[in-house]
């Protein structure tokens, strides 16, 4: 008896503390964990872009991890409406735990003010990526626009558009009227030391309007890459709608991107892009459909010919608490034969395609928690 009332002493101690912690209007610990299974067709192609050799697609069935994380975010009042923030956030692979790290997500340090806004360092979104991502009727799942939007990486740009960025200097202004804004400067290059070595840094700008029923955004980013090749540039510019009345909801965002890689600095990688969502709640449930275009790479001597592609994604939802749903989803890409765009934000969406040309396809049923 007496060991008994020790443990249950001891437990008390230690259960005091933690529960005043995690119910502390000053820290929080946060997170989701989203899983599916995933029956993918990377689809035929050929082995160079608009080639003849063709290459046979595969299909194959994965358990993947969607964007699942959590994190710690906390402040102190300073005083005078004046706040010291924080916050330190980790991407879990609940399928593949040797990629794990920490703190690979937003994490960073900072102030806020009340009557001025909040100015953070290290690691974040950019402003441009965070000011249309609430208008993806997929968001962080294999059905996600990221395929298309944004300007993949290696595809359609040097960097990519949906940058999470580190050595960051942002500020965030407070809302007034619904309107916010947000600018945020990055240094490419901390590693630099001397003269001879070349810069390179990131300039992002967002504003965006949010008073229901209607949201809009208006975001521009440019990517000074003099540590690529001397006068190397990229920028982007984005336009987000949406507008949800009620139980239905539709969402619209087109971007435009432009660059001086080319021949004689020619647009090499620059194009068009857009995509169009709509969402139906019925109670618990919702239905979801969403289209992605992303035209043509380059312009003039520098085209890429029959370099765009098309994303249709149509899904079902199923809330089972306020905080944990079922899902279920098919998606497919139509890849030019000049391009190889392919699904992203699921470990099992890195080798979907097989070559160019491709029409890589996904159907996914998961499970999504938070807490």
């Amino acid at each position: 008896m007496q060991k008994k009332l020790i443990v249950i002493g001891l437990t008390a101690a230690f259960a005091l503390p933690l529960t005043a912690v995690a119910d502390s209007d000053h820290f929080n610990f946060y997170g989701k964990v989203d899983v599916s299974y995933d029956l993918v067709n990377t689809g035929d192609g050929t082995t160079t872009a608009n080639g003849a050799t063709a290459v046979t697609g595969v299909s194959k069935s994965v358990v993947s991890s969607n964007v699942s994380k959590f994190g710690f975010k906390g402040s102190e009042d300073l005083g005078d409406g004046l706040s010291a923030i924080w916050k330190i956030e980790q991407q879990v692979d609940i399928d593949a735990a040797a990629k794990n790290t920490f703190a690979s997500r937003n994490t960073f340090a900072g102030l806020k003010s009340d009557s001025l806004g909040s100015i953070i360092f290290g690691i974040h979104d950019t402003p441009y990526k965070k000011a249309s991502r609430k208008l993806d009727a997929f968001g962080d799942n294999i059905g996600d626009n990221r395929a298309l939007i944004g300007a993949p990486k290696g595809k359609a740009s040097n960097l990519g558009f949906e940058l999470r960025a580190k050595n960051i200097l942002m500020y965030k202004s407070p809302s007034f009227s619904g309107i916010k804004v947000a600018i945020a400067t990055v240094n490419l290059q901390e590693a630099k030391t001397n003269d001879t070595q070349q810069d390179g840094k990131i300039t992002s700008f967002a504003a965006m309007y949010d008073v229901a029923p209607f949201f809009g955004s208006i975001a521009y980013e440019s990517h000074n890459l003099d540590y690529v090749a001397a006068g190397n540039k990229e920028s982007a510019t984005r336009l987000g709608l949406g507008y949800k009345p009620g139980d239905f909801s539709v969402g619209m965002i087109y971007e435009k991107t432009k660059d001086n890689f080319g021949a004689g600095s020619t647009n090499s990688l620059g194009h068009n892009a857009l995509y169009i969502s709509g969402k139906y709640k019925i109670g618990n449930d919702a239905v979801k459909l969403a289209y992605g275009k992303s035209g043509d790479l380059g312009s003039g001597t520098s085209k890429v010919n029959d370099s765009g592609a098309t994303q249709v994604t149509v899904g079902y939802d199923h809330a089972l608490g306020k905080k944990t749903k079922v899902y279920a989803l098919y998606t497919k890409i139509t890849n030019g034969k000049g391009i190889n765009y392919g699904f992203s934000q699921n470990t099992g969406a890195g080798s979907t395609t097989s070559g160019f040309g491709t029409s890589p396809s996904a159907f996914s049923v998961g499970m999504k928690h938070s807490f």
